[in-house]
């Protein structure tokens, strides 16, 4: 997946290419898609907002659309979050709106009411239906409040234009509430805004016509359509052509793709998403409007959005997460330096994990994203010689900052190469995007001028020149305690991930935590990545590579496991539990799908030549097996830190080094990042 070395500055003709909407031209085919930080929700934050949007468009991103606004209160996400309904709110946005134009591009307020997703007692629905992702079941809108509803996307509208907006987009997918009025699964109403396709998408096409109304002829008018909505009972390909023929005759100046509903159990935008897995579909459309089309999902180097509007298959590419890590990706784009890019590696940490927790959105690899304010790396006032002992992504983010900012800074690594973990888990089948920032920051130990000293063993006594020292010499893996844990069959994660040793055909895994699903899923993988195979993923997931299907899902065909495996735990309850909101639920039906038992619960006794003997429920048990791998969790690795507090040195600890938990990759470079910044 790497990208190429270096890019001629002309390698995207068709990315930077204006695009004429008639009344106004996008300087480019950029769109920084829709996604929600935290910052709308809060007047306060605003100033943050604005600089966080004015870096992207900075770096030259043409249009730009915000996270979602609610016309009203019923629309609430949450209590009290984002919303534009008042006068008084729409002023508050100029400092937005001014900043984003102030770098030459252009902004459209996404309006989104989130229907029966809205987590609160006060939702609202075409019909009284609850999500299966939702406590809260919403009230069926009554034929008046439909209309209250469509006259306040109107205002709304009016509002963002009166704030500065160039446009909006209406959410019309992801199964919020105009996708619930399209879809026959959620729209069950008798009236004029249900039954056949034609009533249920008139809730749609009236909003459209009535933002155009309120808004003028020179208002870009996005419409977010979705296109594969991946639940059982969704619309069908007729019904989306249909809808979009719909959209774009009541005014719509743009149609966006949407994938996937919140409730669909197809993943759609994780790392082992293959890249623009669904281009295909807003491709499929092209033909049958005359619009211009917007392709989304997965797409984060400039190789693959060339590829996709080369092809005619889209007009424009829509990126949110990939502008999140790297707010220069179009300007160093277009200087044909796509080894310079930090990477997206889809992994949701930061992003989509904390928006589900409350909290601000950031970026594993970034953690600037939306800490614009607050997180900066000035030139150091004083440079210092620093010295950093270890090369895995703490270490590498702190070198690399330190450096930015002046400082001479020498990195160290025992090991031949950089990346520490994470050349480990680019190894897990689905993880190959890893392989992008190790290739980011080796561009930018070069850029900086690090001293990188590989296949080097510290002592003490060598860090004697520094001013500063930094250890970020990662973890090592937490030793077991049951009989027969030096057993031959008894490996580690380590043995198996680097190949010391290859698994026999039965294989247990001690620890269910992250590390514990990643062996998992190496284990049950014997032939390429899916996420590298498009065509095979499409079946491991059932999804319909035709696109027409209700929903477009097809009966899923999985490869069976080359493995029969056991994945263990020794607290009771599910198996993998703690994994991350947005992500955790593929890797426990990844492994659910390949046949692996999970068991909560376990009481290690003993390995030997018969196999694992455990005890589960109080009952005793023994696993046939060839090999039990240890996945039970690491200890900070810091040989180096005793000896040299001795010699009286203050040292800095960072990453798995300060602590070690689950390998927490964002945690490790938010540290040692702030840290440099700080040196």
């Amino acid at each position: 997946m790497t990208a190429a070395p270096h890019a001629p500055a002309n390698s995207y003709p068709h990315l930077f290419a204006p695009l004429d909407l008639g009344f106004t031209t996008l300087r480019n085919r950029v769109l920084m898609g829709s996604m929600h930080t935290g910052l709308e929700d809060r007047k306060r934050d605003f100033p943050k907002l604005a600089a966080y949007f004015a870096e992207r468009a900075e770096g030259g991103v043409a249009l730009i659309v915000t996270g979602g606004f609610s016309p009203n209160f019923e629309g609430w996400l949450t209590p009290f979050a984002s919303r534009l309904a008042w006068p008084w709110e729409a002023r508050k946005h100029r400092q937005v709106t001014d900043a984003v134009h102030a770098h030459g591009a252009k902004i459209c307020l996404q309006l989104l009411h989130a229907g029966r997703y809205a987590y609160h007692p006060l939702s609202v629905a075409p019909s009284r239906i609850k999500a299966p992702i939702n406590p809260f079941t919403p009230r069926a809108l009554s034929a008046r409040g439909v209309e209250r509803t469509i006259d306040a996307y109107a205002s709304a509208a009016k509002l963002a234009r009166d704030g500065g907006y160039d446009g909006v987009e209406l959410m019309g997918s992801e199964g919020y509430l105009i996708n619930q009025f399209l879809s026959a699964r959620t729209n069950r109403r008798g009236d004029g805004w249900g039954g056949d396709v034609a009533s249920r998408m008139r809730f749609a096409t009236e909003i459209v016509r009535r933002v155009r109304e309120a808004c003028g002829p020179d208002f870009i008018v996005i419409y977010r359509l979705s296109m594969l909505e991946l639940v059982p009972d969704g619309s069908d390909w007729n019904e989306i052509v249909q809808q979009a023929r719909a959209i774009e005759a009541a005014g719509a100046t743009l149609l966006n793709t949407g994938i996937g509903w919140h409730e669909a159990r197809v993943p759609t935008i994780a790392t082992s998403v293959p890249r623009a897995a669904f281009a295909g579909v807003t491709a499929k459309l092209r033909p049958h409007v005359s619009l211009p089309l917007v392709a989304t999902n997965r797409i984060n180097m400039p190789d693959v959005a060339e590829r996709i509007l080369a092809s005619g298959g889209a007009d424009m590419v829509s990126m949110a997460r990939p502008l999140l890590a790297d707010p220069q990706w179009v300007a160093k784009a277009r200087a044909g330096a796509p080894q310079a890019i930090n990477t997206c590696i889809a992994c949701n940490q930061a992003c989509l994990d904390h928006v589900f927790q409350r909290r601000n959105a950031s970026c594993l690899v970034n953690p600037r994203a939306c800490a614009e304010t607050e997180l900066n790396y000035p030139p150091a006032s004083a440079p210092k010689a620093i010295a950093v002992v270890g090369a895995g992504p703490a270490g590498l983010a702190c070198a690399t900052v330190a450096a930015q900012r002046g400082h001479r800074v020498v990195l160290f690594d025992r090991a031949p190469e950089i990346g520490g973990q994470f050349n480990l888990a680019r190894r897990i089948p689905g993880k190959e995007e890893f392989d992008e920032t190790l290739r980011y920051f080796n561009h930018r130990i070069a850029e900086t001028g690090v001293d990188l000293r590989l296949s080097t063993d510290v002592v003490p006594e060598a860090l004697d020149a520094f001013d500063e020292v930094v250890l970020a010499t990662g973890v090592t893996p937490r030793a077991v305690g049951f009989a027969g844990h030096d057993h031959p069959r008894v490996v580690t994660y380590i043995d198996v991930l680097q190949g010391r040793v290859v698994p026999g055909r039965r294989v247990a895994i001690v620890g269910a935590g992250g590390i514990g699903f990643d062996v998992g899923e190496f284990m049950v993988q014997d032939a390429p990545s899916p996420s590298l195979d498009l065509e095979a993923w499409m079946r491991e997931w059932g999804v319909d590579p035709r696109f027409e299907s209700a929903g477009g899902l097809a009966p899923p065909r999985v490869a069976p496991s080359p493995r029969q495996v056991w994945l263990l735990q020794r607290s009771p309850g599910k198996p993998g539990a703690r994994l991350g909101k947005t992500t955790g639920w593929i890797h426990r039906s990844t492994l659910k799908h390949k046949g692996v038992r999970m068991i909560g619960g376990v009481e290690y006794v003993a390995v030997d030549d018969e196999g694992f003997h455990l005890r589960i429920d109080g009952q005793p048990q023994r696993l046939p097996v060839d090999h039990v791998v240890v996945c039970a969790g690491q200890e900070p690795h810091r040989p180096l830190l005793a000896p040299l507090q001795a010699l009286g040195r203050r040292v800095h600890v960072v990453g798995g080094a300060d602590v070690a938990a689950e390998l927490d990759a964002k945690r490790a470079i938010a540290q040692a990042s702030r840290l440099a910044a700080a040196l």
